[in-house]
């Protein structure tokens, strides 16, 4: 039996016990921790390779969240019934792990450092994403890979006007706001957020409240790394020689800084290429091949330290951004709706140098996306999809499938708009956004929203409200810092956070915060809140001015759809044995049709008529026939005592009885109707699910003909008590108690 030294420490959070365990699990990782939170349950592994990797100018962090479907008592499907690629929910997450930690790293490091967070036992009730980045820092802490932790994360909610920590699945769909914050013991590093107009200060109060319990849980991993850590190893450090930052800060930064006041992205973007080549043909030659290959990513590294430099300084220090603008200004918007002829809706929206197209398809319930994941399967009736080629950034690539920064864009804008988009009932539709970047220079996300709220409304689709975003960063050394609104690439790229907030002119609907430094203060957050509300309602000014309000129309492309309300008793009618009715009905109209287990029944056709035509075969389903209301039918028998009817559209069949076929008396019924006319009748009576239909004085019906020699006029039951030997009986000489017996029992037939 193995002697495991398992260290453990144990702390309450919301009602449920949350436990760290190292040292029975995983123990060749450099670091791994158990995490159980009621019974959910995820093992978090961290490694490092033992060497740098070579020519490598970045941080190589790989993060993975895998969700076994076991977790939840569920078996994969397909083909193979085994998981395969992760699925949306587990990149994003494995995302929102990654933006968390990364930043704590040493600059300069170049090992490999891989985080593998797989979730093992899953309730149904606590998200394991919940856990991921405190489990991510714990493993970290404890190894001996260099980390400037820890720090933690939980999930808050706001229900019934209350803050709650790390809110159950039930709790989240009351909840005004979901949202991810991570920290340090003094700061908060990572925000990502969706929300119901919540208004700046209820975020505020949110992400605050939030690090309070971060606190806790960083008490909580110090002591399991007091009991558990190991020594951290010795790095070596990419760091630029001193000596060549000198150099190259002598000869070049002057040409440096007149480059990064060039106003156009590409010029400026060519300038620096430029310079930088001048650079490298200079020293190749003062040095000679053999000590300038040695050098040589030394200088480049030391080039674009340079610009950083620069920028951050120009920027800090003298209060000009690289663009010429002041540091609240918004570059110029253009908004534009219907630039494409055919589809459901486009807009364009072009902010700088950024470029949003968006497009609106509307679809049927045939249409949902399915989500199969460690929670019950659901379906989606609306998302966003999100598409950054290569041309956007004027360079030449592959075009591949989406990867982790497509899917966050994408979610992130998803999630802005959510709060807007109608209920099912409402807008029986299922809704797709695209966003194609056509140019990027800075917060193609929040361009993405733009132009899906312009396409949306230009679409008609009833949007409660317009969404807008604005994305803010931060240049701080030291203790002095300035906030800037509406960041270009550059800014992003050299600054020190990105800071982006959507939502409606009442509240904020979405929020992500980015940052490349060890945390932001309380102080920051607020100042970034208040422009970025001051940018949101300049930018939805400027969609108003485009269109104010959703169309009332859809075009004329998309395709028409009615929803019936049946009772859930009749949907099995309406399906039919082996699904016989309903087929039926789909061959006659050429509509489609689809049912809910809530009864909801969607007819959808580009032809109205059909739409028309179905629907009112399902309601003649499930509903009954009205006293007195007239329908017409077919006669589909014909018997001595009556015929029979199929009335609502071929759904019901009713009696019309001999004595009902018209005014006058008919001896046969022949004489009146013959199999497949088409007639009126009007519904006299139902009883015991048997439905009396009459053709007495309805209007349209055919005549007898008294050339038949069957016609007789219709006598009342006054008639029957005449004399007998009244010459009108003619031939009949039945008594008048035998006359008013036949009577009766002809009625009753």
């Amino acid at each position: 039996m193995h002697n495991f030294d398992i260290k453990k420490q144990t702390i309450r959070l919301n009602d449920l016990e949350l436990t760290l365990e190292t040292g029975r699990m995983a123990k060749q990782a450099n670091g791994s921790v158990f995490i159980t939170y009621g019974e959910t349950s995820i093992l978090v592994t961290a490694t490092a390779s033992k060497e740098p990797r070579e020519g490598t100018d970045f941080f190589p962090l790989t993060v993975d969240f895998i969700e076994k479907m076991y977790a939840s008592g569920k078996i994969p499907g397909g083909f193979f019934k085994r998981e395969a690629r992760p699925s949306t929910n587990a990149t994003l997450n494995a995302r929102l792990i990654d933006r968390a930690i990364r930043p704590l790293f040493p600059d300069g490091f170049r090992n490999a450092v891989h985080v593998v967070i797989t979730v093992l036992s899953y309730d149904g009730i606590m998200n394991p994403a919940y856990v991921g980045i405190l489990g991510a820092s714990a493993a970290l802490s404890i190894s001996d890979i260099p980390f400037n932790g820890p720090i933690a994360g939980v999930g808050v909610g706001i229900i019934n006007n209350e803050f709650v920590v790390n809110p159950t699945t039930e709790q989240l769909v009351e909840s005004t706001l979901e949202l991810d914050v991570a920290g340090s013991e003094s700061s908060i590093v990572m925000i990502e957020a969706g929300a119901k107009e919540v208004s700046e200060e209820e975020i505020k109060g949110a992400i605050y409240f939030g690090h309070r319990t971060i606190k806790e849980l960083i008490e909580l991993q110090n002591k399991l790394i007091k009991d558990a850590s190991k020594e951290k190893i010795e790095i070596k450090l990419d760091t630029v020689p001193e000596e060549i930052l000198t150099r190259v800060s002598s000869d070049f930064s002057k040409k440096i800084e007149t480059n990064s006041k060039i106003m156009g992205k590409l010029e400026r973007y060519e300038a620096f290429d430029n310079t930088k080549n001048d650079m490298l043909k200079k020293y190749l030659a003062e040095e000679g091949e053999e000590k300038f290959i040695e050098n040589e990513r030394y200088y480049k590294k030391a080039y674009d330290e340079l610009i950083k430099k620069s920028v951050r300084h120009t920027i800090l220090f003298d209060n000009q951004r690289v663009d010429g603008r002041g540091l609240d200004d918004i570059r110029d918007i253009t908004c534009e709706i219907d630039v494409l002829p055919y589809i459901h809706g486009s807009a364009l929206f072009t902010r700088g140098e950024t470029q949003s197209l968006g497009t609106i398809t509307l679809g049927t319930d045939r249409d949902e996306q399915i989500i199969d994941g460690l929670g019950e399967e659901y379906k989606k009736g609306y998302f966003l999809h999100y598409n950054f080629p290569p041309f956007s950034v004027g360079e030449a690539g592959f075009m591949r499938g989406p990867g982790r920064r497509e899917y966050g864009h994408g979610a992130l804008a998803e999630r802005a708009l959510l709060p807007v988009i109608p209920e099912k009932e409402d807008f029986p539709y299922t809704i797709r956004i695209v966003s194609e970047i056509l140019e990027s220079n800075g917060s193609s996300s929040m361009a993405t929203v733009c132009s899906g709220t312009l396409a949306l409304m230009a679409a008609g689709v009833p949007i409660r409200k317009p969404v807008a975003g604005i994305a803010n960063g931060l240049i701080m050394e030291g203790d002095k810092f300035v906030v800037l609104t509406d960041i270009m690439g550059l800014e992003d790229h050299l600054g020190d956070m990105d800071f982006k907030v959507t939502g409606t002119k009442d509240g904020i609907t979405a929020i992500q915060m980015d940052i490349k430094i060890e945390g932001i203060t309380e102080e920051i957050m607020e100042i970034a809140l208040n422009k970025a509300l001051s940018a949101r309602l300049y930018i939805l000014d400027k969609i108003n001015e485009t269109i104010s309000e959703p169309r009332k129309d859809l075009a004329a492309t998309a395709p028409k759809i009615e929803i019936v309300k049946v009772d859930q008793k009749k949907i099995g009618t309406i399906i039919g044995p082996g699904g016989k009715m309903i087929k039926s009905i789909i061959e006659e109209t050429k509509a489609d049709i689809s049912i809910d287990d809530d009864g909801f029944v969607s007819v959808s056709s580009h032809d109205l008529d059909a739409i028309q035509k179905a629907v009112k075969i399902i309601n003649d389903i499930v509903n009954d026939p009205i006293i007195n209301n007239i329908y017409e039918g077919t006669v589909t028998r014909v018997e001595s005592y009556g015929a029979f009817v199929k009335i609502m559209s071929n759904t019901k069949e009713g009696l019309v009885h001999i004595s009902e076929l018209h005014t006058s008396r008919i001896n046969r019924v022949e004489d009146m109707v013959k199999l497949g006319d088409k007639v009126k009748t009007k519904c006299i009576g139902m009883q015991e699910g048997k439905i009396k239909l009459s053709m007495k004085g309805v209007e349209g019906n055919p005549e007898p003909t008294p050339s038949t020699g069957n016609y007789t006029p219709r006598r009342d039951s006054r008639d029957y008590k005449r004399n007998d030997n009244r010459k009108f009986h003619g031939s009949d000489r039945r008594s008048g108690n035998e006359r008013r017996s036949d009577y009766k029992k002809d009625r009753n037939r």
